[in-house]
């Protein structure tokens, strides 16, 4: 536990998250940058009433343009209800939701695109190999999303923990911890021992050997 404990404080004396890299990519993983965008089903496998399905990456808004008519981007942040349609063949696949978050406003940082669609098999197959015939798009990695938001600052390593231990929560007391580690209670407290590490080694700084 408190091995635990020192990591978080040194990674919080090391400065801000955001202007760190990824240390959390693998070697195998596709790198971040111009013409990488993902996309993948977020709200989890089965039937259901409605599925979710988010793009991310500089070209989310041409896969929102190629799949809905009419072409122009929904505005920012808001629920526009749309037709799908397959951008090779023009087959109709759904009537949906879509919705348009311009970076560096999303939880990736990144240009981001939701289409919220009927949540059956064949609607949510056929959006996604849509998506898949877009060029400059590729299937997300698992947890590549919340990757990226870390990347890019928007989540600090504790609360992308928090995140994780929230989609896992099982109990009150396990969706109660979570969401208070999501919303930065415990990077606060490491920063805070980092700061207070940080004053009480100043007197001794200077018997350090260079």
């Amino acid at each position: 536990m408190w091995r635990v404990l020192w990591t978080l404080v040194a990674r919080a004396a090391r400065g801000p998250l955001s202007s760190r890299p990824c240390s959390r990519q693998s070697s195998g993983a596709p790198a971040l940058g111009p013409g990488s965008t993902i996309f993948a089903l977020s709200s989890g496998q089965g039937r259901c009433g409605i599925a979710v399905i988010r793009t991310s990456g500089p070209a989310s808004g041409h896969a929102l343009r190629s799949l809905t008519a009419p072409r122009d981007l929904p505005p920012a942040r808001k629920a526009c209800l749309r037709l799908l349609s397959d951008p090779c063949s023009g087959e109709p696949l759904d009537r949906a939701l879509v919705l348009w978050f311009p970076g560096p406003q999303s939880f990736t940082g990144e240009d981001c695109a939701e289409f919220h669609v009927h949540g059956g098999p064949a609607v949510v197959s056929g959006v996604l190999q849509a998506l898949g015939s877009v060029p400059g798009l590729r299937p997300a990695e698992a947890g590549e999303f919340t990757r990226r938001a870390f990347a890019h600052g928007k989540l600090s390593l504790t609360e992308v923990e928090g995140l994780a231990d929230l989609i896992h929560a099982e109990t009150e007391a396990q969706r109660r911890q979570a969401l208070r580690q999501l919303d930065g209670e415990l990077g606060h407290l490491c920063q805070g021992w980092a700061e207070t590490l940080t004053r009480a080694s100043t007197p001794f700084a200077h018997h350090l050997p260079v």
